[in-house]
């Protein structure tokens, strides 16, 4: 087994050489093929690239010659993207992602591109051209999705972050099965140039890390205004590893008690509510208090009526025609018909179906524009709340990874629901591990207002330190007795 470290540790011991890079990334290369054998996480590795780029870090930068990884549904000029869509099988991009060339810029150095669900529609990495993505603390159960290959290398120690995609809970949901941290920033803090999209209005670049120094750190060199994408923020970033405070005794957080009191595993109830004693012990000002339960049952069919309406939209270019799998027809109809039925999962066709319905015509007004009605009625909601309370606390989700058999047949509870809010509204929000269960991780879901990411990773600081699951992996299973 490799030895596993935290970006600061790397970024010392590169600087001072108690760590060779060339000997280092000799251990990341026979882990990670472990690790891809054990968990099937990865869509293609990139060594030979990542060695390369290791040649010209100069190690001042605390970035310089960091391995991760990145979600296959980033454009990566003369490396394939795929989506892990067997319609994208050949994609040879021509460009790369913004998000690609600031991580270049720091000198970091991409060792994969990690598996997902399909165009990054799903919820267990279950859809992959690759197969199902496993987890790494028990391969009978699920990774999560759609960010799934990159939860499973961050929390088996194969890199301390990886670069993902979020519309509805693409990054939190797996980081919580896998124990690590997973965050959603602020719609537009991040250049979604690049980024082959699901939905436009819900997508949001973020980051899977293993502590939240860590995620302070990459935070910091991602985000930023993008001359190519024009919903990108002008605002300057913060230096948020500088400002990390765990002195939260000034904050007012609000908890969603008709959430959480719906969990049905009370184990996982005694985490959460250690979780907000632990914040009350650090002086925080704690209250109850309920979302509307309309607006909580209207959470999931807004979201598949909007992201499905929005992905159907976008990807209509996916025909066989300009570029991707191309089946031959009897005519023009024909081959599209073909090409979209072969190249698609069933589950990604349904979704589509679902869109055209929602945006066709004489639907409109009563479905989509309808949606969109009430997502603002939820908006408006959740700002009420923020007018009181500086963060929203919740658990993050109903319960832990399913096993692999079991996966296809889970269904979303509103518990699950709640992380939505944080896509509809643009909101910055996090997932922290916050014990186990079974010996499966669980986490604690911590949302805030629009561009203030330094209050999220502050409360998320404060409650890790008092936690013990800060830069914890699993490389192998463990035998339970």
């Amino acid at each position: 087994m490799m030895n596993v470290y935290s970006i600061e540790e790397l970024h010392q011991g590169f600087k001072t050489g108690q760590i060779l890079p060339e000997n280092y990334y000799q251990e990341i290369w026979h882990e990670a093929q472990y690790q891809q054998k054990r968990l099937n996480a990865f869509a293609l590795m990139t060594f030979d690239k990542a060695q390369q780029d290791l040649k010209h870090a100069q190690f001042q930068n605390v970035l310089s010659g960091i391995p991760y990884v990145l979600k296959d549904n980033f454009n990566t000029k003369g490396i394939y993207t795929t989506a892990s869509s067997r319609m994208l099988a050949d994609y040879l991009p021509v460009y790369n992602a913004h998000i690609v060339d600031l991580l270049e810029k720091a000198e970091c150095c991409l060792i994969g591109k990690a598996s997902m669900d399909e165009l990054g529609m799903g919820t267990m990495n279950m859809t992959a051209l690759t197969g199902p993505v496993l987890n790494p603390w028990n391969i009978q159960r699920v990774a999560g999705g759609s960010s799934g290959g990159c939860a499973a290398l961050v929390g088996s120690g194969v890199v301390p972050f990886a670069i993902g995609s979020d519309t509805g809970d693409s990054i939190r949901r797996p980081a919580g099965f896998c124990g690590i941290v997973g965050m959603k920033p602020t719609w537009g803090l991040i250049s979604r140039y690049g980024l082959i999209p699901y939905a436009a209005s819900l997508d949001t670049v973020g980051a899977m890390t293993r502590s939240v120094k860590d995620m302070s750190i990459v935070l910091e060199n991602i985000a930023g205004y993008d001359e190519h994408d024009m919903t990108s923020c002008t605002k300057k970033v913060p230096s948020y590893y500088q400002f990390l405070s765990s002195d939260i005794s000034h904050l007012k957080i609000a908890v969603i008690k008709n959430v959480y009191e719906r969990l049905t595993d009370s184990r996982i109830k005694e985490k959460f509510m250690n979780c907000v004693s632990i914040f009350k012990r650090l002086g925080a000002t704690i209250h109850e208090v309920e979302f509307p339960d309309t607006y909580l049952q209207a959470l999931s069919p807004v979201y598949q009526i909007i992201a499905n309406g929005e992905a159907t939209s976008q990807h209509a270019c996916l025909d066989g025609i300009k570029y991707g799998l191309q089946k031959q027809g009897e005519n023009i109809d024909d081959m599209i018909i073909r090409t979209r039925s072969q190249g698609f999962h069933q589950s990604i066709q349904q979704r589509f179906i679902l869109g055209s319905l929602a945006l066709k015509q004489e639907n409109q007004e009563k479905m989509f524009r309808k949606a969109q009605q009430v997502r603002r009625l939820i908006v408006n909601s959740i700002q009420d709340l923020y007018r009181h309370y500086d963060i929203i606390l919740t658990p993050n989700g109903e319960g832990i990874a399913p096993f692999l058999d079991e996966a296809k047949q889970v269904e979303y509870t509103l518990v699950d629901d709640f992380l939505i809010v944080a896509n509809l509204a643009g909101l910055p929000s996090l997932t922290l591990p916050c014990g186990f269960v079974d010996h499966m991780p669980v986490a604690i879901h911590i949302m805030g207002r629009c561009f203030e990411e330094q209050t999220v990773l502050n409360c998320a600081h404060a409650l890790e330190k008092s936690l013990s699951f800060s830069q914890q992996y699993c490389q192998k299973e463990i035998q339970h007795v």
